[in-house]
């Protein structure tokens, strides 16, 4: 595995963190990097700068996340299986390959719709 790449698991309240990285330069196939863990939601984070983040995620069968509101655009693609995101209470049906951007300040969650990964892309630049 590479180095720095930031491990969240979420089991049962519990979140799990590791510390390794993607290696700079080098060609990833992201699909992979992240791998189901039972009954829980699994966040790696590739780049974390001030002015955004990229995280990639896996969902177990069942699991989701509550419904929250961010300050900054965010942008969400799956890359593997499919999911319902609903923005300001109107879902969105999202399959392998297809993204969608959630507008700063809008109310949202993730409806699980079976196992699923996803790659999450927050902008944080202009909203000071």
């Amino acid at each position: 595995m590479s180095k720095g790449l930031s491990i969240f698991v979420f089991m049962n309240s519990k979140e799990k963190t590791d510390s390794i990285e993607l290696e700079k330069s080098m060609s990833h196939i992201i699909v992979e990097i992240i791998e189901y863990v039972s009954n829980s939601v699994v966040s790696k984070t590739i780049i974390r700068k001030s002015t955004g983040n990229i995280s990639v995620m896996s969902f177990d069968n069942g699991e989701g996340l509550t419904e929250k509101t961010s300050p900054f655009d965010t942008f969400a693609q799956i890359i593997e299986g499919k999911a319902d995101i609903v923005i300001n209470n109107v879902s969105h049906l999202l399959e392998t390959g297809m993204g969608i951007i959630i507008p700063a300040h809008e109310s949202n969650f993730i409806k699980p719709n079976g196992r699923f990964k996803m790659i999450l892309t927050i902008i944080k630049s202009g909203y000071e």
